[in-house]
């Protein structure tokens, strides 16, 4: 991968503005990728224990870690929602006090776990909440109470697939935690936190996949009713009630506009998640989705073949902009994005790679996150002032993923390296390199380089009509592509037309 300076400087990115006599907080909501643990035991192909071992798990929990402690100085955000955490398949090993077992191994590095031969059996049970908890201690974000989705492993020799859960990380005390299930998705889980003496009612999600299938959204309508359900009951009771959504909810904040062959979505129809900011004020809505908060070019935190998605969200109720109790800081919302580090070149996401004996890389998603606070006194009737209030409209266009502007020319040259160079260690994963190699066509294209096969992935149609036209014409390959894996086996990601020579 390309290497380059940070989008924004990491304190101006996630550092917040403090009222006097108020207590600021941060909120940040992150997909880690499916991060399993170390007991060899996984319901997906990809996290097999010939492919995914303990030092998988400690490259990547460090990394999605090491992100997350750039908040706060260093101390991490208050509260982090994080999805496609496993769910454990050996429920006998289960840490059921997660501040005992951090506390118990507190000697114990994950470095030092790295070098274990074979890995202590106390870790080799432990569920991925605890590594990515000690993870975050390592790095001084600590002081995490830990809440565990329920949601049950699927059964023994079971098509069904379930493996991943949602996980909350808070350091305010809990007052409540509730499950609601979902269909052919991750149990909602809210947690009721209290924040200064004030309620928050803080839900993590992760709905059904397939964000541009209207039978999934078939299934993401089901998934929003039973939030909506559960939302309407604490705005009765409190029309002003404070309330954060966070998740992945494999729709786009334009969902409706971008796919209007769907007649009804589940973010827009049944949650109504909506952008005007100044209808919260006037109670014509009672949820704004924070995506509205940025420039509609920078509005995306993973890509899907080559265009940008905002299938990660925070949206956040009515409640929040009243000058009682909580409150959103207008414009606070963000995407952690740091070039060289959790984004590529062009700012997409560096994901995760099993490749070599580390592994490499963070997920296919940024992290996502806002800023709040307490008020020290309550203005009833008052509503906080807004700058440059969003209006709400919903275009329905996809940004495509910009990678013409990357400086090919600072491309590692692939037939430069010397023979004896192991690119497949997982030191090289996410590095550009020019290649030029024998064509091997079939149903996958691949590329015969260094005495071995590799594989060619083109996000677009076009890329992978101009790779095959060259390879018609002249039985070669000359392109520049980022190195990765895929189902464990290494390939070249061509990422824009201009990279085929």
């Amino acid at each position: 991968m390309l290497r380059g300076k940070l989008l924004k400087s990491v304190s101006a990115l996630m550092t917040c503005g403090v009222a006097w006599g108020a207590q600021s907080f941060t909120v940040a909501v992150y997909n880690v990728e499916n991060l399993f643990d170390a007991d060899g035991v996984a319901v997906y192909d990809d996290y097999q224990p010939e492919i995914y071992t303990s030092n998988h798990v400690i490259t990547k929990v460090t990394n999605a870690a090491s992100i997350l402690a750039k908040f706060r100085d260093g101390k991490g955000p208050d509260i982090v929602l994080l999805q496609e955490m496993e769910i454990d398949q050996t429920p006998d090993s289960v840490v059921m006090d997660m501040d005992a077992f951090l506390a118990d191994q507190s000697t114990t590095t994950l470095e030092r776990l790295r070098l274990a031969k074979p890995l202590p059996e106390r870790w080799r049970g432990a569920p991925s909440e605890a590594w990515m908890a000690k993870a975050l201690a390592e790095f001084g974000a600590s002081g995490y109470t830990v809440i565990t989705g329920s949601d049950q492993p699927a059964a023994p020799g079971s098509k069904s697939g379930k493996a991943i859960k949602c996980v909350t990380l808070t350091k305010f005390p809990v007052r409540a935690v509730r499950e609601y299930p979902t269909a052919s998705a991750r149990n909602i889980l809210e947690v009721e936190v209290e924040v200064d003496g004030s309620p928050l009612f803080v839900f993590n999600n992760h709905w059904k996949s397939g964000a541009g299938s209207s039978e999934m959204e078939a299934l993401r309508l089901q998934n929003a009713g039973v939030l909506r359900k559960r939302l309407d009951e604490i705005f009765a009771e409190d029309p002003q009630a404070d309330v954060i959504i966070g998740g992945d909810l494999n729709a786009h904040y334009n969902q409706k506009a971008r796919y209007p062959q769907m007649p009804r979505t589940g973010i827009d129809d049944v949650l109504k998640a909506q952008g005007n900011e100044q209808a919260m004020q006037t109670g014509e809505a009672d949820l704004y989705n924070l995506w509205f908060e940025l420039p509609e070019k920078l509005r995306g935190s993973d890509t899907y073949r080559g265009e940008w998605g905002t299938l990660m969200h925070l949206i956040i109720s009515r409640g929040l902009y009243d000058q009682s109790g909580i409150q959103y800081q207008d414009n606070s919302f963000g995407l952690a994005r740091m070039v060289g580090l959790n984004a590529d070149s062009a700012g997409a996401p560096f994901r995760w790679s099993a490749g070599g004996e580390k592994g490499a890389g963070y997920s296919d998603h940024l992290p996502i996150y806002a800023h709040f606070r307490t008020l020290p006194r309550a203005l009833p009737g008052q509503w906080m002032p807004l700058t440059n209030p969003s209006t709400g409209e919903m275009p329905g266009r996809a940004w495509l993923v910009d990678y013409s502007r990357v400086d090919l020319n600072q491309a590692m040259n692939l037939a430069a390296l010397a023979k004896d160079v192991d690119i497949e260690n997982g030191s090289w994963t996410g590095t550009l390199f020019k290649v030029k190699g024998s064509a091997i066509l079939g149903r996958d294209l691949k590329v015969h380089v260094r005495g071995k096969s590799f594989g060619i992935y083109a996000p677009q149609r076009e890329i992978r009509d101009l790779l095959m036209a060259q390879s018609v014409k002249g039985k070669v390959f000359s392109f520049y592509g980022e190195l990765g894996t895929y189902q464990g086996n290494w390939q070249f990601v061509v990422k824009d037309a201009k990279w085929v020579q």
